[in-house]
């Protein structure tokens, strides 16, 4: 297939999903032009996506031009995520890429890139909402430690909830990480989106099955030569949480580690380290290095060493959607992984053999001191944990899974030139002056 990716941002490995797909459908033989927002710091991606894609069309969004975007959003339903990159210069790109004819599907990343992809009329469309966002702001009210956070995600809570009911009316198929995230976009599309039936007057919920079945669960894969065991000393009692800290709920889940769940640990075994790994800590999360037995590294060339020297992985969310590449990582480099239960529900893994799994601070507590009082068994649920993502989470398995995605969206169009729907918010956006 000759397939049209749409993003908003350069794929790269801390934005995996994309980057993963892109490589492992070429290694299969598609070919692959991308289309996307770029930055001057993105020229290192770029130069490895440029040996694995047929061609790479890079349009620059600066900030300033993302706050326009979305404060023109702001009269209209277009969630203001999905209007930061809806972009005249990207439209364009991918109105000629459309009109050439060339592309057997169009697969679009993340809500933030989805508006792109009305403007797509002769291509069918996958998008790839990766997760709810809905759903992750209604847990961010609930759970972020961060007023902004907060103050956002109500912001933007109800037109999220519309738009992403409407997915299945404006894309031929939709994919997402977990099993959740399906089930809900499947309730929101089942409650806000009625319909009137042609013998039936009145409007009522749609009982339809039909998006349901364009709604298919494709999970992340890890690159299994990459994050293999490394041939290094783990380090005694010490523990990792690794991630990009400026995220909200990473924020969240350093915090709870160390003022929570640590003073357990550290009333039993007082030596224990704590590494938080990953790049642009808030204050929040740099004032914890202020306890000696703490350290933050910030941004990490490869995060690799410092999962694979750590007695111990911890992921312990507050609160969460989809998938969590911390823990796959962690995992495939056979540290032995203590997480949050609602961090492994999208997992098949099984709790005591290949993860431990826990909710409150003293469940935490007690797993990671049993891990680093028994090292057998710490390195026993390590191996584990690495034959589980070698079972489940190949890059190569997901691209198969999308091929199958891919195959029923051409299906549904059967080749026809249409022009899609637009929501009430899009089309009022796409009316105003375009940003100088």
């Amino acid at each position: 297939m000759h397939i049209l990716f749409l993003s908003s941002y350069v794929p790269s490995p801390i934005r995996v999903r994309p980057y993963g797909f892109i490589r492992a459908l070429a290694r299969r033989g598609h070919r692959v032009t991308l289309v996307c927002g770029a930055g001057v710091e993105d020229g290192p991606a770029l130069n490895v996506l440029r040996d694995v894609c047929t061609r790479i069309i890079t349009v620059h969004v600066s900030k300033a031009r993302m706050i326009g975007n979305a404060l023109r959003a702001l009269p209209g339903d277009l969630p203001l995520q999905a209007a930061l990159s809806f972009d005249q210069r990207l439209r364009e790109a991918v109105r000629a890429e459309d009109r050439s004819g060339r592309y057997d599907v169009a697969h679009i990343e993340h809500l933030r890139a989805s508006a792109l992809g009305y403007a797509l009329m002769r291509t069918p469309a996958v998008l790839d909402s990766v997760d709810s966002i809905s759903l992750l702001f209604e847990r961010t009210l609930r759970g972020s430690p961060s007023l902004k956070s907060r103050a956002l995600a109500l912001l933007d809570l109800a037109r999220t909830r519309i738009y992403e009911a409407r997915y299945t009316h404006h894309f031929e198929q939709v994919i997402v990480s977990s099993p959740e995230d399906a089930w809900a976009l499947r309730t929101l599309h089942r409650h806000l989106c009625p319909y009137r039936a042609p013998d039936r007057p009145e409007w009522f919920a749609n009982p339809s099955d039909q998006a349901a079945e364009s709604i298919s669960v494709v999970p992340n894969g890890v690159d299994l030569e990459y994050f293999a065991p490394q041939p290094i000393a783990r380090e005694r009692a010490t523990i990792v949480f690794s991630g990009k800290m400026s995220y909200h709920a990473n924020e969240a889940a350093a915090l709870y580690l160390v003022r929570e769940i640590m003073p357990l640990v550290w009333a039993s075994r007082p030596e224990t380290r704590v590494v938080i790994a990953g790049s642009a800590p808030p204050p929040s999360v740099r004032s914890l290095a202020t306890d000696r037995r703490v350290t933050v590294t910030g941004y990490l060339e490869d995060l690799r060493p410092a999962i694979a020297g750590a007695t111990v992985a911890v992921a312990p969310l507050r609160y969460g959607v989809g998938i969590q590449n911390k823990v796959l990582e962690a995992m495939a480099l056979a540290t032995p992984v203590v997480a949050a239960r609602q961090a492994a529900r999208a997992l098949h893994a099984v709790e005591e053999r290949d993860l431990l799994l826990a909710e409150q601070p003293y469940e935490y507590a007690d797993a990671i001191l049993n891990l680093i009082d028994d090292p057998q068994r710490a390195a026993t649920i390590g191996a584990a944990g690495r034959r589980y993502v070698e079972r489940y989470h190949t890059w190569d398995a997901a691209a198969e899974r999308l091929e199958r995605v891919y195959s029923a969206a051409i299906a549904a169009t059967n080749g026809s030139v249409r022009t899609r729907a637009f929501l009430n918010g899009v089309s009022r956006t796409l009316t105003l002056p375009a940003s100088r």
